[in-house]
């Protein structure tokens, strides 16, 4: 016996599961394959689909049987679709700006990244206590805790401290001239 999707439709309605089934079974080819040549992305079909499906219990309450459920469903994935379309623009004009932010913002941070490496890489070839004394106080310890740690006066951290930036000034000039030639 062969059951009408509007039949189907009904029982779905009114709870019956398996009818449920049967009339998702028959439709859904139809109703992805529509939504893909709306949308023109087999992903935003698969989605619309998927979506309409999963709602398609609640929205078979107001199936009023005044039209084939093909066309009804037709109707469901039409206005899916630009609602879509509708909440996709908006997502998009909503970011347009923080586009030029977001680039800048990753453009300090690379910048950031490469002084830090530059730092690394120039710490070792300053001498241990040197290096030892900066790496301390880059890590926060102030001066007269390097001194406790390093087992070293303060003043030495103090003399230490600018010597390791008079060092690194003198490198990183050095590279400068050297990139400019």
């Amino acid at each position: 016996m062969d059951v009408s999707d509007e039949t189907l439709a009904r029982a779905a309605a009114d709870g019956d599961r398996q009818a449920f089934s049967l009339l998702v079974e028959r439709v859904y080819d139809k109703v992805f394959a529509y939504a893909w040549r709306v949308t023109g992305s087999r992903a935003e079909a698969e989605d619309l689909a998927q979506d309409i499906c999963a709602a398609l219990p609640v929205k078979l309450q107001h199936y009023r049987g005044e039209a084939r459920v093909t066309t009804w469903l037709y109707k469901i994935t039409v206005n899916a679709a630009r609602d879509r379309f509708r909440r996709n623009a908006t997502h998009a004009k909503a970011a347009e700006g923080w586009g030029g932010w977001e680039i800048a913002r990753r453009a300090d941070e690379a910048e950031r990244a490469e002084r830090a490496d530059w730092l690394r890489t120039a710490m070792t070839r300053l001498g241990q206590d040197l290096r030892e004394t900066l790496a301390l106080v880059l890590d926060g310890v102030t001066q007269a805790e390097a001194a406790a740690i390093l087992d070293v006066p303060e003043g030495t951290v103090a003399w230490r401290i600018s010597e390791a930036k008079k060092k690194l000034k003198a490198m990183n000039e050095a590279e400068e001239k050297e990139a400019e030639a």
